[in-house]
Protein backbone atom coordinates (compact mmCIF):
# COMPACT_ATOMS: atom_id res chain seq x y z
CA UNK A 1 0.00 0.00 0.00
CA UNK A 2 1.70 3.62 -1.06
CA UNK A 3 0.51 7.05 -0.06
CA UNK A 4 0.18 9.69 -2.73
CA UNK A 5 -0.78 13.61 -2.35
CA UNK A 6 -4.52 12.91 -2.04
CA UNK A 7 -6.38 12.56 1.22
CA UNK A 8 -6.50 10.43 3.57
CA UNK A 9 -10.11 8.69 4.44
CA UNK A 10 -12.93 9.99 6.01
CA UNK A 11 -15.62 8.65 8.04
CA UNK A 12 -18.57 10.09 5.77
CA UNK A 13 -19.25 7.74 3.19
CA UNK A 14 -20.09 8.68 -0.38
CA UNK A 15 -23.10 6.49 -1.50
CA UNK A 16 -25.18 5.95 -4.48
CA UNK A 17 -27.51 3.27 -3.05
CA UNK A 18 -28.33 0.78 -0.48
CA UNK A 19 -25.40 -1.51 -1.23
CA UNK A 20 -23.11 1.13 -0.46
CA UNK A 21 -19.81 0.50 1.35
CA UNK A 22 -18.74 -2.58 2.86
CA UNK A 23 -16.10 0.26 2.64
CA UNK A 24 -15.36 1.05 0.87
CA UNK A 25 -16.19 2.11 -2.06
CA UNK A 26 -13.81 2.01 -4.73
CA UNK A 27 -12.70 0.88 -8.32
CA UNK A 28 -14.06 0.41 -11.28
CA UNK A 29 -17.69 0.45 -12.53
CA UNK A 30 -17.81 2.21 -15.96
CA UNK A 31 -17.61 5.69 -15.52
CA UNK A 32 -20.81 8.49 -14.70
CA UNK A 33 -20.73 11.67 -16.57
CA UNK A 34 -19.81 14.23 -14.24
CA UNK A 35 -22.99 15.68 -14.67
CA UNK A 36 -24.94 13.24 -13.38
CA UNK A 37 -22.00 12.74 -10.20
CA UNK A 38 -22.79 16.40 -9.80
CA UNK A 39 -26.61 16.03 -9.83
CA UNK A 40 -27.03 13.11 -7.44
CA UNK A 41 -23.80 13.14 -4.84
CA UNK A 42 -22.73 15.44 -2.10
CA UNK A 43 -19.49 17.59 -2.92
CA UNK A 44 -16.36 15.12 -2.88
CA UNK A 45 -13.98 16.01 -0.48
CA UNK A 46 -11.01 18.49 -1.51
CA UNK A 47 -8.20 15.92 -3.19
CA UNK A 48 -10.46 13.23 -4.41
CA UNK A 49 -11.65 12.71 -7.97
CA UNK A 50 -14.05 10.50 -9.89
CA UNK A 51 -11.14 10.42 -12.68
CA UNK A 52 -8.17 10.22 -10.10
CA UNK A 53 -6.12 7.30 -11.68
CA UNK A 54 -6.85 8.18 -15.70
CA UNK A 55 -3.95 9.42 -16.38
CA UNK A 56 -1.38 7.65 -14.03
CA UNK A 57 -2.98 4.09 -14.32
CA UNK A 58 -6.07 3.98 -17.10
CA UNK A 59 -5.99 -0.21 -16.46
CA UNK A 60 -7.40 0.27 -12.96
CA UNK A 61 -10.27 -0.87 -14.10
CA UNK A 62 -9.50 -3.79 -15.87
CA UNK A 63 -7.32 -5.24 -13.45
CA UNK A 64 -9.78 -5.15 -10.62
CA UNK A 65 -12.72 -6.13 -12.70
CA UNK A 66 -10.62 -9.37 -14.19
CA UNK A 67 -8.90 -10.47 -10.74
CA UNK A 68 -12.04 -9.93 -8.53
CA UNK A 69 -14.61 -12.30 -11.73
CA UNK A 70 -11.84 -15.08 -11.43
CA UNK A 71 -11.88 -14.50 -7.61
CA UNK A 72 -15.48 -14.79 -7.52
CA UNK A 73 -15.45 -18.08 -9.47
CA UNK A 74 -13.30 -19.83 -7.10
CA UNK A 75 -14.32 -18.40 -3.80
CA UNK A 76 -17.99 -17.00 -3.93
CA UNK A 77 -17.63 -16.14 -0.51
CA UNK A 78 -14.91 -13.55 -0.95
CA UNK A 79 -17.02 -10.55 -1.85
CA UNK A 80 -18.92 -11.00 1.78
CA UNK A 81 -15.75 -10.65 3.16
CA UNK A 82 -14.15 -7.77 1.19
CA UNK A 83 -16.95 -5.83 1.83
CA UNK A 84 -17.19 -6.65 5.22
CA UNK A 85 -13.51 -6.09 5.61
CA UNK A 86 -13.99 -2.72 4.08
CA UNK A 87 -16.54 -1.86 6.47
CA UNK A 88 -14.74 -3.02 9.58
CA UNK A 89 -11.90 0.15 7.95
CA UNK A 90 -14.05 2.86 7.36
CA UNK A 91 -16.02 2.59 10.49
CA UNK A 92 -13.48 2.86 12.99
CA UNK A 93 -11.08 5.93 11.80
CA UNK A 94 -12.19 6.49 7.96
CA UNK A 95 -11.65 4.66 4.45
CA UNK A 96 -7.34 4.33 5.03
CA UNK A 97 -6.74 0.85 4.33
CA UNK A 98 -5.63 0.85 8.09
CA UNK A 99 -6.87 -2.84 8.79
CA UNK A 100 -4.83 -3.78 6.84
CA UNK A 101 -1.60 -2.86 8.70
CA UNK A 102 0.18 -5.40 10.86
CA UNK A 103 0.87 -4.33 14.41
CA UNK A 104 4.42 -3.06 15.74
CA UNK A 105 7.01 -2.62 18.76
CA UNK A 106 4.34 -0.29 19.65
CA UNK A 107 1.20 -2.06 20.19
CA UNK A 108 -0.99 -4.56 18.78
CA UNK A 109 -2.70 -3.52 15.22
CA UNK A 110 -6.01 -2.63 14.01
CA UNK A 111 -6.00 -6.12 12.41
CA UNK A 112 -5.41 -8.06 15.94
CA UNK A 113 -8.37 -6.25 17.70
CA UNK A 114 -11.29 -9.06 18.50
CA UNK A 115 -13.79 -7.38 16.02
CA UNK A 116 -11.28 -7.59 13.32
CA UNK A 117 -10.17 -11.79 14.38
CA UNK A 118 -12.74 -13.11 12.39
CA UNK A 119 -12.27 -11.10 9.02
CA UNK A 120 -11.35 -13.64 6.04
CA UNK A 121 -8.20 -14.12 5.44
CA UNK A 122 -8.74 -14.49 2.07
CA UNK A 123 -10.02 -11.10 1.76
CA UNK A 124 -6.73 -9.86 2.77
CA UNK A 125 -5.30 -12.38 0.67
CA UNK A 126 -7.02 -10.88 -2.05
CA UNK A 127 -6.24 -6.77 -1.70
CA UNK A 128 -2.57 -7.59 -1.40
CA UNK A 129 -2.77 -9.62 -4.92
CA UNK A 130 -4.77 -6.56 -6.34
CA UNK A 131 -1.88 -4.66 -4.94
CA UNK A 132 0.62 -6.41 -6.61
CA UNK A 133 -1.14 -6.19 -9.60
CA UNK A 134 -1.45 -2.79 -10.06
CA UNK A 135 2.13 -1.68 -9.15
CA UNK A 136 3.13 -4.18 -11.86
CA UNK A 137 0.92 -2.34 -14.17
CA UNK A 138 0.99 0.79 -13.11
CA UNK A 139 3.97 1.68 -10.43
CA UNK A 140 3.41 2.38 -6.99
CA UNK A 141 0.68 4.92 -7.42
CA UNK A 142 -2.71 2.86 -6.34
CA UNK A 143 -3.59 3.19 -2.62
CA UNK A 144 -5.18 0.09 -1.02
CA UNK A 145 -7.78 2.31 0.47
CA UNK A 146 -8.99 2.63 -3.16
CA UNK A 147 -9.27 -1.51 -4.26
CA UNK A 148 -12.12 -3.24 -4.65
CA UNK A 149 -15.28 -3.39 -2.52
CA UNK A 150 -17.38 -1.38 -5.07
CA UNK A 151 -17.01 -4.15 -7.75
CA UNK A 152 -17.57 -6.75 -5.01
CA UNK A 153 -21.28 -5.01 -4.70
CA UNK A 154 -21.57 -5.17 -8.38
CA UNK A 155 -20.39 -8.64 -9.60
CA UNK A 156 -22.51 -10.07 -7.21
CA UNK A 157 -25.70 -8.63 -8.33
CA UNK A 158 -25.76 -5.20 -6.64
CA UNK A 159 -25.95 -2.09 -8.58
CA UNK A 160 -23.34 0.07 -9.30
CA UNK A 161 -22.45 3.17 -7.54
CA UNK A 162 -19.58 5.55 -8.81
CA UNK A 163 -16.75 6.41 -5.20
CA UNK A 164 -14.44 9.49 -5.77
CA UNK A 165 -10.95 8.07 -5.56
CA UNK A 166 -7.54 9.33 -4.27
CA UNK A 167 -7.84 8.46 -0.65
CA UNK A 168 -4.00 8.12 0.68
CA UNK A 169 -3.69 4.88 2.94
CA UNK A 170 -3.35 5.35 7.01
CA UNK A 171 0.22 5.13 8.76
CA UNK A 172 -1.05 4.44 11.64
CA UNK A 173 -3.68 1.91 12.67
CA UNK A 174 -5.96 2.68 15.25
CA UNK A 175 -6.08 1.27 18.70
CA UNK A 176 -7.87 -2.50 20.18
CA UNK A 177 -9.77 0.27 22.47
CA UNK A 178 -10.98 2.69 20.04
CA UNK A 179 -11.76 -0.42 17.47
CA UNK A 180 -13.71 -1.65 19.64
CA UNK A 181 -15.47 1.80 20.74
CA UNK A 182 -16.38 2.39 17.15
CA UNK A 183 -17.84 -1.24 15.48
CA UNK A 184 -21.17 -2.13 16.98
CA UNK A 185 -20.62 -5.58 18.93
CA UNK A 186 -23.17 -8.62 17.30
CA UNK A 187 -25.05 -8.52 20.40
CA UNK A 188 -26.26 -4.87 19.52
CA UNK A 189 -30.20 -4.37 19.39
CA UNK A 190 -31.82 -2.39 16.45
CA UNK A 191 -31.68 1.17 18.53
CA UNK A 192 -28.28 0.57 19.36
CA UNK A 193 -27.14 -0.49 15.78
CA UNK A 194 -29.11 2.85 13.84
CA UNK A 195 -27.51 4.86 16.32
CA UNK A 196 -23.87 3.56 15.68
CA UNK A 197 -24.31 4.00 11.69
CA UNK A 198 -25.70 7.91 12.13
CA UNK A 199 -22.59 8.26 13.62
CA UNK A 200 -20.85 7.75 10.76
CA UNK A 201 -23.69 9.32 8.68
CA UNK A 202 -25.17 5.99 7.58
CA UNK A 203 -28.61 5.42 7.96
CA UNK A 204 -31.37 2.72 7.87
CA UNK A 205 -31.24 1.84 4.34
CA UNK A 206 -27.55 1.52 4.72
CA UNK A 207 -27.71 -0.64 8.03
CA UNK A 208 -30.29 -3.15 6.25
CA UNK A 209 -28.09 -3.50 3.19
CA UNK A 210 -24.71 -3.49 5.10
CA UNK A 211 -26.01 -6.25 7.03
CA UNK A 212 -27.39 -8.03 4.52
CA UNK A 213 -24.20 -8.34 2.73
CA UNK A 214 -22.68 -10.49 5.26
CA UNK A 215 -24.86 -13.08 3.68
CA UNK A 216 -23.68 -12.80 0.04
Amino acid sequence: CHTHPAVSGGRGLVMASPASLLLLLFVSFPFFSSSSEEEFFPPIAQGLSWTFYWSSCPQLEVVVRDYLSRAFQRDPGLAAGLLRLHFHDCFVQGCDGSVLLDGSAGGPSEKTATPNLTLRPAAFAAISELRDLLERACGRVVSCADIAARDAVFLTGGPPYPVPLGRRDGLTFATSDTTLAFLPPPSSNTTALIASFAKVNLDLTDLVALSGAHTI
